[in-house]
């Protein structure tokens, strides 16, 4: 079994708000999903950009203006690796607080995640889960280049390196949340696997990114953390699905008939323990958002859960392995669209929630 956690269709977020007061995010977020919260991410601050948030502590990083890379021709950049590597020895083995290593993230480029510490510190009752998330692995190192400007997937060093300060930032924040006693979910923020098997990554094998997902995956797991993977578009779900992850985010508004194509996949998952997260509210854009209604998603949803039954999988059994979520984050909307759709995942996972009890 995957995870004995079951969250009974409850609404959940992906991560990123249009805003740039992270109390205020957090207020929001708390008026709409308070059963399973989560730290916000604000992308209308440059340090909370999906490819430089995570960055810190990875060796050679270097700025020149606006863009943001891994400089190796520094003359330190071999020793910075070896400190790198020492490090994360260090924490591995258990001679290194991993709170007090470069693995923690900072107020300096996450200040939504201290926030969030407080905001749970002065609840009246712990939730019924907690939620993180982290730039994926494959996407940070497809899209993070070199002083060549060339990703740095394609360097075996620079992409080992990378995948490792993933893993640990993943593992830091189960480290921090599990001390509120309620399962901690991580999600891998993964639209990069889009791509995968295009042109764009013609060379990319299979096994490179399954390798990169199962160190992640790992990390989280040793911590005693939920690993998700999100993806926002159509990918190659079969990496996902047979992946060791335990909740499988995708956009159900856009993509589920592409998404049921790996029936057997998706069956096995379930079948497993394996969560699914029905990005069924779409973010895409303000007309579609202004268009649905809860009344509407639910048909929809109704429609999409029949189909998933016709693998052989029991009502019952997918309603308690399901999340309701958005089908990405909100970070690049207006807020009042963005409000709109944690309106509409909060009351229809509530409508779902009580037509089926």
């Amino acid at each position: 079994m995957k995870t004995n956690f079951m969250p009974n269709a409850q609404p959940a977020l992906i991560g990123s708000l249009p805003m740039d007061d992270h109390q205020a995010a957090i207020d929001l977020m708390d008026e709409h999903t308070p059963d399973i919260p989560l730290w916000i991410q604000l992308p209308n601050f440059a340090a909370e950009g999906m490819m430089v948030q995570f960055l810190p502590g990875m060796p050679g990083v270097a700025k020149d203006g606006d863009k943001t890379y891994i400089n190796t021709a520094d003359d330190g950049f071999g020793q910075a690796m070896l400190a790198f590597y020492e490090d994360y020895m260090a924490v591995s083995d258990g001679e290194l607080d991993i709170a007090a290593s470069r693995f923690a993230l900072t107020d300096e480029t996450a200040p939504g995640f201290s926030e969030f510490l407080r905001y749970l510190d002065g609840r009246p009752k712990p939730p019924t889960a907690v939620k993180g998330q982290v730039t994926g692995p494959f996407t940070l190192a497809t899209g993070v280049v070199d002083d060549a400007g060339r990703a740095i997937f394609y360097d075996d060093h620079l992409r080992d390196a990378a995948v490792k300060l993933i893993a640990m930032k993943a593992r830091w924040q189960v480290n921090q949340l599990k001390k509120y006693g309620v399962p901690v979910i991580v999600f891998l923020d993964e639209p990069g696997l889009a791509g995968f098997g295009t042109s764009t990554f013609i060379s990319v094998s299979r096994e490179e990114v399954d390798d990169c997902l199962a160190e992640v995956i790992s990390a989280i797991h040793a911590e005693g953390g939920i690993a998700g993977i999100h993806v926002c578009a159509n990918s190659e779900w079969s990496i996902v699905l047979d992946s060791a992850a335990d909740i499988v985010s995708f956009d159900a508004y856009s993509f589920f008939d592409k998404f049921i194509l790996y029936s057997e996949n998706v069956k096995r998952f379930v079948s497993e323990g394996g969560i699914l997260a029905w990005g069924i509210v779409p973010t895409g854009d303000g007309e579609t958002i202004g268009r649905e209604t809860v009344s509407s998603l639910l048909d929809l949803w109704e429609d999409e859960l029949r189909q998933t039954e016709v693998l052989g999988l029991d009502r019952s059994t997918i309603l308690e392995k399901s999340l309701i979520t958005p089908s990405c984050g909100t970070g690049s909307l207006s807020l009042p669209d963005a409000t709109r759709v944690l309106e509409l995942t909060r009351d229809l996972s509530k409508k779902i929630r009580e037509f089926y009890e």
